[in-house]
């Protein structure tokens, strides 16, 4: 298969996404395993994928795009910079923080209204479940609701003796720990396997009780209120276990051997958790909505 420019041009280039690929395709497993079968037809003939990889096999299309000529006005839409001062004061203000090029919370809210849209043709709503898939994802990860340092990508740590930035740690050295490390670069069969076993969790584990109040206040019907909400819950966790001496005190530490991973690793499995539950109801939301609307027109 021949490449584009474009897309050739975008392989090259260092990716900065939530997650990793390995969380996003966690979050996108867990999701798949959670929503109501009517959403599952839905979304695989939407996205042309009738296997179980089809929310999995578009987790990180945005990520693969968002440097190539037509999707680099999307750059800003992965995060939320958060000019608060951690760990003295942690706050997502929308006015303040989202720029004129937009955010993740306005991406989201934006995208969710695309995707509900009975006019716009499927493939055009194609992209906008790939683009909602995906940042319900990255509003999940405390450091794409930050701006301190560039949400910690200007923090140089070292983790498990390899240095990196504080960034990327949140984003795929924690998670990839937690799970045994050695996570590949298609990490398919691991991102499943993590997930099957969140959802045990989830429905009969240790967050079958508390999981049950992880939709507090979600609603498809504001969802710049639902976005803004997971952004703050989010932006919280950087004053309570991202930096929570301040960004000074952790340049060059070492983070994977020391009791710092041991309080950010259950952060971010629960995080992760929660970006999978969340998308499930998200995604059987916007399917109920469509089907009311569809029903409604066929009563005129």
């Amino acid at each position: 298969m021949k490449l584009s420019s474009a897309a050739l041009a975008a392989a090259a280039l260092p990716a900065a996404q939530a997650w990793g690929g390995f969380g996003h395709i966690t979050v996108a497993y867990l999701a798949s395993s959670l929503v109501s079968p009517p959403t599952a037809t839905y979304f695989q003939t939407l996205l042309r994928n009738s296997s179980t990889d089809y929310l999995a096999g578009v987790a990180t299309w945005a990520d693969s795009l968002r440097y190539s000529k037509y999707y680099r006005f999307t750059s800003t839409f992965h995060f939320i910079d958060a000019k608060d001062n951690p760990p003295h004061s942690c706050s997502v203000d929308l006015a303040r923080d989202c720029k004129a090029t937009g955010c993740v919370v306005s991406a989201l809210a934006n995208y969710t209204t695309r995707l509900l849209d009975p006019t716009l043709p499927p493939s055009e709503r194609a992209v906008a479940a790939k683009f909602v898939i995906h940042f319900v994802g990255d509003i999940h990860q405390p450091l794409h609701a930050e701006d301190v340092a560039r949400g910690g990508n200007g923090i140089q740590v070292r983790f498990d003796g390899v240095q990196l930035n504080l960034h990327h740690v949140w984003d795929s050295s924690i998670a990839e720990k937690l799970v045994g490390g050695g996570v590949r670069r298609q990490p398919y069969a691991q991102a499943r396997a993590w997930a099957d076993g969140l959802v045990r969790e989830i429905q009969g584990g240790r967050w079958n009780e508390s999981s049950r109040g992880w939709l507090g206040g979600v609603d498809v019907g504001d969802p710049e209120g639902t976005a803004l909400g997971w952004a703050r819950e989010s932006n919280a966790l950087v004053c309570s276990h991202v930096l929570p001496e301040g960004p000074e005190a952790i340049v060059g530490q070492e983070l994977g051997r020391t009791e710092y991973y041991d309080k950010a690793a259950p952060v971010v499995e629960l995080a992760i958790a929660k970006a999978g539950y969340r998308l499930a109801a998200w995604l059987d939301m916007i399917v109920a909505r469509i089907q009311s609307q569809d029903a409604g027109m066929g009563d005129l």
